[in-house]
C-alpha cells in the first residue's frame, strides 16, 4: 500500500536516525529503498544522511530543480523500489511534494477524508472539522480526493466570476 508520511520535530529529536533505522529495517527484510537528502544540507558532506549517533548513508540529493517523480520512475525501471526515504523535507518545493503524492497515488490505496456538503461536493470554506458528521465525510483515494478539490475550486472560481459580473453591472 502506497503511503506518504512526513515526520517533523525539533533539531536533535532523532529524525535522521529514525530514517536510517527504517532504511536498515527495509533492507534487512530484503526490500529495496531509495534515499534522498537536500543538496543544500551538507553538514557531513554532500549526498550524506548522518545522525549524531554515528549512523550514516551516502544518498541521492535533490534541489529545487529535481524532478523527483521522474527520478523515481526511472529507478523503478532499473530495479525494484519498495520505499523512498527522504531527509530534510523542509527543502522540498510545493511541486516536489505533489510529485511525491503522485508516486503514492499509483498504488491507489492511500485514503484521505473529505468533507462534503449535502450534494456530495467538496467543502472548501469554513470549518473543515465537524464533530460526528459521518454523513458529511467520505473516504477517497488521493486521486479522487484531488479531483474533488479541483472541481470545488473550479466551482468557486465560476461563482466568483459570476458575482464580479453582477457587481460590475
Amino acid at each position: 500500500m502506497a503511503k506518504l508520511y512526513f515526520y517533523y520535530a525539533s533539531m536533535n529529536a532523532g529524525k535522521s536516525t529514525t530514517l536510517l533505522q527504517a532504511d536498515f529495517n527495509y533492507r534487512e527484510r530484503g526490500m529495496h529503498t531509495m534515499l534522498y537528502t537536500a543538496a543544500v544540507h551538507d553538514r557531513s558532506g554532500f549526498g550524506v544522511i548522518d545522525s549524531r549517533i554515528g549512523l550514516r548513508a551516502e544518498v541521492s540529493t535533490y534541489g529545487p530543480e529535481t524532478r523527483i517523480r521522474t527520478e523515481v520512475e526511472d529507478e523503478i525501471k532499473r530495479r525494484q523500489v519498495d520505499c523512498i526515504l527522504l531527509d530534510e523535507a523542509q527543502f522540498l518545493t510545493r511541486t516536489q511534494v505533489i510529485e511525491l503524492a503522485a508516486i503514492c497515488e499509483c498504488g491507489r490505496k492511500a485514503t484521505m477524508n473529505l468533507r462534503v456538503d449535502e450534494d456530495g461536493r467538496a467543502v472548501r470554506a469554513g470549518a473543515q472539522t465537524e464533530i460526528g458528521g459521518n454523513d458529511r465525510y467520505i473516504a477517497l483515494c488521493r486521486r479522487h480526493f484531488m479531483e474533488r478539490l479541483r472541481a470545488a475550486e473550479e466551482r468557486q472560481l465560476q461563482l466568483s466570476l459570476a458575482t464580479a459580473r453582477v457587481e460590475a453591472h
